[in-house]
């Protein structure tokens, strides 16, 4: 499933993958979150957590879903990848370049410190 991080920054969106993931978690809460982010006005601050509790996905879905992320990567201001797994890291690295300087890639006890970056954007 994918949680809301609580006391996030203000203007940040922050979710963490926990168990397995599947494509209603996308839909339920990722996509409705982007909407309001983005019917707002504003542009996309995003932390997204997948640490030891993260258990895979199911139905098809890979965990950064393209249907639900990269309509919305233009307009995203900074995009933060906390984990611990270097297959993340390197499968954010791939397709970082489509973000530049906007994506980063930060450990999990650093969580603090990706929450921060994102929200000063």
């Amino acid at each position: 499933m994918i949680q809301i991080i609580d006391g996030a920054p203000e203007g940040v969106l922050a979710f963490k993958a926990v168990g397995e993931v599947g494509a209603k978690d996308y839909e339920d809460v990722l996509k409705p979150a982007f909407e309001r982010a983005l019917a707002g006005g504003r542009r996309i601050r995003l932390v997204l957590e997948i640490g030891p509790e993260y258990g895979g996905s199911s139905g098809g879905v890979a965990l950064g879903d393209l249907g639900v992320v990269l309509p919305h990567l233009s307009k995203c201001e900074r995009c933060a990848v906390v984990t611990d797994r270097d297959w993340v890291e390197r499968a954010v690295k791939g397709f970082g370049w489509m973000m530049g300087r906007r994506l980063r890639v930060f450990a999990v006890d650093q969580q603090a410190a990706a929450m921060a970056w994102a929200a000063a954007g």
